[in-house]
């Protein structure tokens, strides 16, 4: 079986993605490119994250094609592959409904700098795209517009995309930004939260630059 090693990435951090509460039943979807030979692993459509099997992740190339696998797709596999062809630091992709970014992009809204963990998606904010159906070129395009020079962006009334050279990495910008929102929410509530000034999110930005990074033993 080809890319045995990539499709049980993509099992073990999904099953992580649901045990660390970033999402629920069948919700999100995550994905691999591999660069070299042009093809896009992405999890199955409508199967529990604990029921999928190797043979049950989708090879595709970034037109839409199945190379490998007879389940079908995640619908929001044209959302990743736009990443792939479009951004070249970015080899794994995780979507997820987190509750917190959900609830702030239902406000069509950027999370602004709360707490300066928010570094950790390469930017001041994370930016919020113009709503789009899910599972369209539309939502695609207006995630990827949104998502420029940032790792992660919220997807208006719907949820969170975020990438990185590898699945931990995407998963460790998911849980931080959603730990973000989170406080966002908790300081709107309690009043009007303090926003990091831009010359301290400069400061973080640099640093940001080496700490905080994954180790992975992708190659």
């Amino acid at each position: 079986m080809m890319y045995l090693k990539e499709r049980q990435e993509i099992i073990d951090y999904g099953i992580k993605m649901l045990e660390m509460g970033l999402t629920k039943g069948t919700g999100g979807n995550l994905s691999v490119f591999v660069r070299d030979k042009g093809h896009m692993l992405i999890s199955p459509s409508g199967i529990e994250y604990h029921k999928i099997k190797p043979e049950d992740i989708v090879v595709m190339d970034l037109d839409g094609n199945i190379i490998s696998g007879d389940k079908k797709p995640s619908s929001e596999h044209e959302m990743h592959s736009i990443v792939y062809k479009t951004r070249d630091d970015i080899d794994a992709v995780i979507h997820t409904h987190t509750i917190h970014c959900a609830a702030v992009s239902c406000m069509n809204v950027d999370l602004p700098a709360v707490h300066y963990m928010i570094a950790v998606a390469g930017g001041k904010n994370v930016r919020c795209a113009k709503y789009a159906t899910f599972g369209t070129p539309e939502l695609a395009k207006n995630a990827i517009e949104a998502m420029k020079d940032r790792k992660a962006v919220l997807l208006a009334n719907h949820g969170l995309l975020a990438g990185a050279k590898d699945l931990a990495n995407a998963l460790n910008i998911t849980d931080e930004i959603e730990f973000v929102a989170q406080l966002y929410l908790m300081t709107k509530a309690a009043g009007e939260p303090v926003i990091l000034p831009d010359e301290e999110m400069d400061l973080m930005l640099g640093r940001f630059a080496s700490y905080g990074q994954i180790k992975s033993d992708k190659k």
